[in-house]
């Protein structure tokens, strides 16, 4: 009976994880679909949805988080678990989310075009960043599915690869591109840009530590080498020296 519920789960996780990419895709394409009822407070309710994603979104990674966690979910079915509470989040932005009838831009024709085509374009990085390094871990797919026919849990480990030789973060360097390439700039979806560009450079941040706590120094080496983002510099998102 066990098994049976366990098995379920990791079936149910990933249901819900194709059905949530489907609904993100059309929600972060954006369209001129607008509330002209919105409350006057809309950035407020908007304010709370975007910043609950982020906060759930990491504070689950977090080692300290997950070793306790980790007491009552095993190691096979936390990144079902993490798949579900991110997917149940992004999916409380979208149906909660007010949006307005103001707008920063609204473009159509050739800039309509371009905005599009760099929102699918972000898509296939997104897609093809993380084939490089563990989407099955980010699902959670990979360590379920060795539970399921009864094989060792999988190692994961952090290769420099691809695009990976080029900067550390291109999943959220292509998250970037899903949000801000828009043809439809309405005054909450430059809210909701805002708020999850200061988030995705926090969040890199926070990345670049746990792979520190896990990998250590061969981690630490790739940070002295190689940048968090193109043209970054300095700073934790540039390249950080090794000190020994």
């Amino acid at each position: 009976m066990l098994r049976a519920l366990l098995i379920s789960f990791g079936i149910f996780a990933h249901a819900l994880f194709a059905f949530s990419v489907w609904h993100i895709f059309w929600f972060l394409r954006g369209s001129e679909t607008t509330n002209d009822a919105a409350p006057s407070a809309w950035w407020v309710v908007d304010t709370v949805l975007a910043l609950q994603f982020t906060v759930f979104h990491s504070a689950l990674l977090a080692p300290a988080v997950r070793e306790r966690l980790g007491k009552y979910i095993t190691s096979p079915f936390y990144g079902c678990f993490y798949c579900i509470v991110t997917c149940l989040c992004f999916l409380l932005v979208i149906c909660g989310w007010q949006s307005t009838p103001y707008y920063v831009w609204n473009l159509s024709g050739t800039g309509e075009l371009l905005f599009h085509g760099a929102f699918y374009a972000s898509w296939g990085l997104l897609f093809y960043s993380l084939s490089l390094n563990g989407l099955g871990f980010q699902t959670g797919w990979l360590p379920w599915w060795h539970w399921l026919r009864k094989l060792p849990p999988p190692p994961r480990t952090f290769q420099e690869r691809g695009v990976y030789r080029l900067l550390r973060h291109p999943v959220y360097l292509s998250f970037l591109g899903l949000i801000w390439c828009t043809p439809v700039m309405s005054y909450d979806r430059l809210l909701l840009c805002l708020l999850w560009t200061g988030y995705v450079f926090v969040g890199s941040h926070l990345k670049d530590r746990r792979l520190v706590y896990y990998s250590g120094d061969s981690y630490r080496d790739y940070q002295s080498r190689v940048p968090g983002y193109p043209g970054m510099l300095v700073g934790p998102l540039g390249k950080v020296p090794h000190l020994e």
